[in-house]
């Protein structure tokens, strides 16, 4: 129908502090938000990017995190906020450091766009995905 809104959706989680156990629980929240959205491969690129902002957020931050995820037919707009002052920026991982530092490489290389915003007390690290179903 001409001039009808677009459908927005929104997930909203707060997690605890070094609460690791929160991080299958908002792969599982944003599946259920993605529905069909972007098909199959867009939805598990979205899980795995989410996935490693909150865990970052829970492992290098003592406070906890918010997790806000939108999404509109066009794109998915996914935001971590901590509480932390420190800004982040990807680096090379270290070969002999396991799997750590690889998160925002990750996210660096799969999201369409991605950044990370100061907010006063902490910040807001985000990516956006646009509707790819041919991921």
């Amino acid at each position: 129908m001409a001039g009808e809104a677009r459908q927005r959706t929104r997930l909203l989680r707060r997690v605890g502090s070094a609460d690791l156990t929160a991080v299958p629980e908002v792969r599982r929240a944003l599946r259920e938000l993605l529905g069909s959205w972007g098909g199959t491969g867009a939805c598990d690129v979205a899980e795995l990017l989410t996935s490693e902002l909150v865990t970052n957020a829970l492992i290098h931050t003592d406070r906890g995190a918010v997790v806000t995820a939108t999404v509109v037919p066009e794109h998915l707009r996914v935001e971590v906020r901590d509480f932390a002052s420190d800004m982040i920026r990807p680096r090379v991982p270290n070969a002999d450091d396991g799997t750590h530092g690889r998160g925002l490489v990750l996210v660096q290389a799969l999201a369409d766009s991605w950044g990370v915003e100061n907010r006063g007390v902490g910040k807001v690290v985000w990516f956006e995905l646009a509707d790819g179903a041919d991921r």
